[in-house]
């Protein structure tokens, strides 16, 4: 079955779906994107998500393309078209379509918007968490406002490659004091030996990711303690746990840092015990 995306108000499959050259998230990156878990047909966490693009587009002075009402009702029906039962919903709006120019085009120019969806192999994200994944640090190289889910994304694209390229999955930026800032697409988090929960506070330095929020409401339903606090990759060598956060991810060990195991290079209890409690406090649509 071919894909279909939903392209500035048709439906079009997916090879058939394309965009103007001269929109502005292909000139510029002008423009923020959403990726929202699909589990069971229905769309994880979406009024967070909506509430999250509504603040990075206000950041960037971009209006909604529609009302949340009627975009829930598009995000839903490519869920349905794409017949994704577990998997990811990709949702991108830029400033729109206009003579390149770095300033804001006229007010007549309309938003953008362009919505995907694809099917994810479930097994093999249960294999990667009962396994675990390597992390590597990099200096931080991004803007300061990494606060606004932005598409311009090539820091991140370059930390995940150097990832790759040295057998780890994920990269964790390390700001200019030492401290660990977040994943190239994902939160960082570490257990300490007297069960504490650290990860850096949403308030500094970081995208206040949404599978973030949501654990945070299940560490206070199961009453573990939580630091927000920056930590150091020295910190993070001697932790006992430490796992990652993203919508497509949930909670996912990490069993090395830099190449030295954490907590004896296998999947921690507490990691699991998060994994397992998490899909309890989310909000399905």
């Amino acid at each position: 079955m071919s894909r279909i995306a939903y392209v500035n108000g048709q439906y079009r499959a997916l090879r058939d779906a394309c965009v103007n050259i001269e929109d502005r998230g292909y000139q510029f990156a002008d423009g923020v994107y959403e990726v929202c878990e699909v589990r069971g047909g229905k769309l994880v966490d979406l009024p967070r998500h909506l509430a999250r693009l509504e603040r990075s587009l206000s950041e960037l002075r971009i209006a909604m393309p529609m009302p949340f009402a009627s975009l829930a009702v598009v995000m839903h029906e490519v869920v349905r078209r794409n017949r994704v039962s577990y998997g990811l919903i990709y949702l991108q709006i830029t400033r729109g379509v206009a003579h390149r120019d770095h300033a804001f085009p006229p007010g007549s120019v309309k938003p953008a918007l362009v919505v995907t969806a694809k099917s994810l192999n479930f097994a093999k994200n249960q294999n990667a968490a009962a396994h675990g994944i390597g992390v590597i640090t990099v200096p931080e190289n991004r803007w300061p406002r990494v606060d606004i889910k932005s598409v311009s994304l090539l820091p991140n694209v370059l930390a995940k490659q150097l990832a790759k390229e040295q057998g780890a999955y994920e990269a964790w930026f390390v700001d200019r004091e030492g401290y660990v800032t977040e994943g190239s697409s994902s939160n960082a988090w570490i257990v300490t030996s007297d069960g504490r929960v650290v990860t850096r506070s949403a308030d500094s330095g970081i995208l206040a990711g949404i599978t973030r929020a949501v654990l945070l409401d299940v560490l206070a339903a199961l009453q573990i303690r939580l630091e927000e606090r920056p930590f150091t990759p020295e910190e993070a060598y001697g932790a006992a746990e430490a796992f990652v956060t993203a919508s497509t991810q949930i909670v996912m060990p990490v069993v090395s840092i830099d190449g030295k195991p954490i907590g004896g290079g296998i999947p921690g209890p507490l990691a699991a015990k998060l994994r397992e409690h998490f899909h309890q406090f989310s909000a399905f649509s």
